[in-house]
């Protein structure tokens, strides 16, 4: 027992019973979790900014302020927790951070989110697949044909691999890394600020100056992860040099910095493409294409996309136990 307590107080136990946690429940239908605390803070704080303040540089100071308070906030949360946790027992704090910190993962939910959308489909009903879609994704989905779902269930799946599955898992590794850190400071900090992204990150009114800093944040954050994604995946799909030419060629026209080399370099180990004309509340707007169209989205691709994301995450993990051991154990 005493072997396990030391170090980072069981860093490598933390990540290693989280990653099990996700794997076999993800997130139960019920239960709380911090994202709910993070959106809740972040709608009252921008209702209330909203209300009071017209001028853009005043909204940018104010997005500034929601993002350090929010980011920095819930890393200190999970930094405080983790400490009291310890001071009653150190089982107790690598209980409370595996789940919490489990929560940080969306493995599990993507792939249910993915399988719900897919049973009606092959099932015939197109009506229920688009209803069902269009509670995880923001395009409208009534008028979408059988290949539109399925290219929209996979860009979902490629896009969400990075920001909701591996980047926290970075950042969950890089915390056990530091001692006196912990896993769940970072992770809960990357969360606050995908979050912020997804709430307040838009270049339309009215987030256009408030969301700013929301939105830099995470793609300055999801950076470093989403190009070890690629490089990661390249590796273990065995066509790295296939893989990196196809994704320097399209990934950069894609207007982020992160999402395009994400759905990217699924695209290219899959042999298909995505990207193309989406509508939002009846407006048009195109994403650029992604990867070569050597045979149309199936099932089978979006299936295949989430056992690389599943591969590279267990990838990760087990690099990561294998040095903590090294360093704490």
């Amino acid at each position: 027992m005493g072997r396990i307590m030391q170090g980072n107080f069981g860093a490598g136990w933390v990540l290693a019973i989280s990653a099990l946690l996700d794997f076999v429940i993800g997130d139960p239908l019920h239960w709380w979790h911090p994202v709910q605390g993070m959106g809740w803070a972040s709608a009252h704080y921008t209702q209330f900014t909203l209300k009071r303040l017209q001028s853009p540089r005043l909204l940018r100071l104010a997005g500034i302020g929601l993002g350090i308070s929010l980011i920095g906030g819930s890393g200190l949360i999970g930094w405080g927790l983790s400490q009291v946790a310890r001071q009653i027992h150190p089982l107790l704090q690598i209980m409370m951070e595996s789940i919490v910190l489990a929560s940080c993962f969306a493995g599990r939910s993507l792939r249910d989110a993915a399988e719900e959308v897919m049973k009606p489909l092959q099932q015939g009903d197109l009506a229920l697949a688009r209803s069902t879609l269009s509670r995880y994704v923001g395009r409208d989905t009534e008028n979408l044909s059988e290949a539109d779902i399925l290219r929209a269930v996979l860009e979902t799946v490629t896009e969400n691999a990075t920001d909701g599955v591996l980047a926290p898992l970075f950042y969950a590794i890089a915390g056990a890394a530091i001692p006196g850190v912990g896993s769940l400071p970072l992770a809960l900090g990357y969360k606050a600020a995908s979050t912020l992204d997804s709430m307040v990150g838009y270049r339309r009114e009215p987030y256009t100056h408030l969301g700013w800093f929301s939105a830099k944040a995470d793609d300055v954050l999801t950076w470093l992860p989403c190009r070890l994604v690629v490089l990661t995946l390249a590796l273990i799909s065995g066509k790295p040099r296939q893989v990196w030419r196809i994704c320097r060629r399209d990934a950069p026209q894609d207007p982020s910095p992160n999402s395009g080399w994400s759905e990217c370099v699924y695209a290219a180990i899959l042999g298909v493409q995505v990207g193309g004309m989406n509508y939002y509340q009846g407006v048009a707007k195109p994403k650029p294409l992604l990867g070569d169209a050597t045979h149309a989205i199936a099932p089978a691709d979006i299936r295949h996309a989430l056992r690389l994301t599943r591969q590279c995450f267990l990838i990760w993990l087990s690099i990561a136990l294998v040095s903590l051991k090294y360093l704490y154990w």
